[in-house]
């Protein structure tokens, strides 16, 4: 008989409960080896039991649930035992029931299971990667949609779609005279250019909101001691940069990612750019320059409580893209004169700091936050709708071909969206893809 797998299903560490997971045919029967109700009653699925889990002469209290197949997250028979929190003492229940039997999960081995008995399809086991990585209410809303399989249910729609036209093409080809021939092109090129729309609109959703998922990228940029470590500083609620009064203290880029209203800004403090003669310092402005390049948005901080000198112009010129003139020490008598795409602050005072963020928002993804937009594909995925549309568009392109061209071009297409579905998928894919998961899930 195969061993039950386990795992520890929660974070080793101090805690007050801890997780440990054990799916198989006779996991039940191997957890009872070790369980004991406290008071005598029927092990009943689906339902806490208070016990002792007795290893050698001690016992620990915990709670023990039993999922009886099907009814479980893998689809087999599974149990899990709730117990406090402590690494030594969670190992060493694991460790246990492998020396009774059963052996320790591969990563991401209980949803792979779960994929393999139709718990799950392939792209919600991938939507719960995504969700347990979230860095932001918008990453989790995405994740959340993709773990409930939306995509799934777009892609299968096109899919079942195209093997109703592809249907039509052999019963066709079966009994083929002329005139069917051309009475079936117009229904399966109908299909073909909404499965072109479709895959477009879905691409399309992706390239505009994937930056918003990933993170939006912030250069801080601006002469030394203008206050760009302070301001990041300020935004991230935290010393994440050195602040002094010396000039070029900071040398490197130091980053942040800060949460605005559900959306990930990766904030970059830049050293600061003048001419220099120091190789360290030379290599920092360098690196400031192409930060400035590769942001989404640049913050240009100039001191308020000074007039702007060449050094500034200079700055201000070689920005590219869209950017934000943060003046900031408002705290002090302004000299600066007034620009039209300003944001007056003072990182030491905190003032305008919410003005600031609700501007890089205005000019990053516009007034309206909305995360009920489309699903959005992942890179594997996008990746694998870029190759659909391509076999959609030559076949297209092939309509005055033979019908078994067609049919070929159709399968191909069908089968390349089956990638996502899981339908076609091959087993290295799939071992791919649970291998990202953390043991235990």
């Amino acid at each position: 008989m195969e061993k039950p797998i386990v795992a520890i299903s929660t974070p080793l560490g101090k805690g007050a409960i801890s997780i440990v997971r054990l799916s198989g045919k006779n996991s039940i029967d191997l957890a009872l080896e070790f369980f004991k109700p406290i008071k005598k009653q029927i092990i009943e699925p689906r339902k806490m039991i208070l016990g002792n889990f007795y290893i050698e002469d001690e016992k620990e209290k915990c709670l023990m649930v039993y999922f009886k197949e099907p009814y479980s997250y893998t689809g087999e028979n599974m149990v899990e035992f709730h117990i406090h929190g402590g690494s030594v003492l969670t190992k060493l229940l694991q460790d246990k029931l492998i020396e009774k039997g059963a052996r320790l999960a591969e990563p991401g081995e209980f949803t792979k299971i779960a994929f393999e008995n139709g718990k799950i399809s392939l792209d919600e086991a991938e939507g719960i990667i995504d969700e347990i990585n979230s860095e932001s209410e918008a990453e989790l809303k995405n994740s959340l949609a993709t773990a409930g399989g939306k995509i799934k249910f777009l892609v299968k729609d096109i899919q079942e779609k195209l093997k109703n036209v592809l249907a039509q093409i052999e019963v066709t080809m079966d009994y083929p005279e002329e005139d069917e021939f051309e009475v079936v092109r117009e229904p399966v090129e109908k299909v073909l250019k909404e499965t072109k729309l479709k895959l477009e609109d879905i691409l399309e959703n992706t390239r505009q909101k994937k930056y918003i998922l990933k993170g939006i990228n912030v250069a801080i940029i601006g002469k030394t001691n203008v206050g760009k470590s302070s301001l990041l500083n300020t935004l991230a609620g935290e010393d994440k940069a050195i602040v002094t009064d010396i000039e070029g203290t900071t040398r490197d880029l130091v980053e942040a990612k800060i949460d605005i209203e559900g959306v990930r800004f990766n904030f970059i403090d830049t050293a600061g750019i003048r001419e220099s003669c120091d190789e360290v310092e030379k290599i920092g402005i360098e690196r400031s320059r192409e930060a400035m390049k590769n942001a989404d948005i640049t913050l240009f901080v100039l001191d308020g409580s000074k007039t702007i000198d060449e050094e500034d112009e200079k700055i201000l010129r070689d920005l590219k893209g869209p950017y934000i003139i943060v003046v900031n020490k408002s705290d002090k008598q302004r000299k600066l004169k007034k620009f039209e795409n300003e944001v007056e602050v003072s990182a030491k005072e905190l003032y305008n700091i919410k003005k600031l963020k609700r501007t890089l928002l205005e000019k990053t993804i516009g007034d309206n936050i909305d995360f009920k937009y489309k699903v959005i594909a992942n890179e594997r995925q996008e990746e694998i709708l870029k190759n659909a549309l391509l076999f959609t568009k030559e076949a297209i392109s092939k309509k005055h071909e033979s019908l078994e061209i067609w049919s070929l071009l159709i399968k191909n297409i069908w089968k390349e969206l089956g990638k996502i579905t899981g339908e076609t998928e091959n087993e290295d894919i799939i071992s791919l893809i649970f291998s990202k998961f953390c043991v235990g899930k």
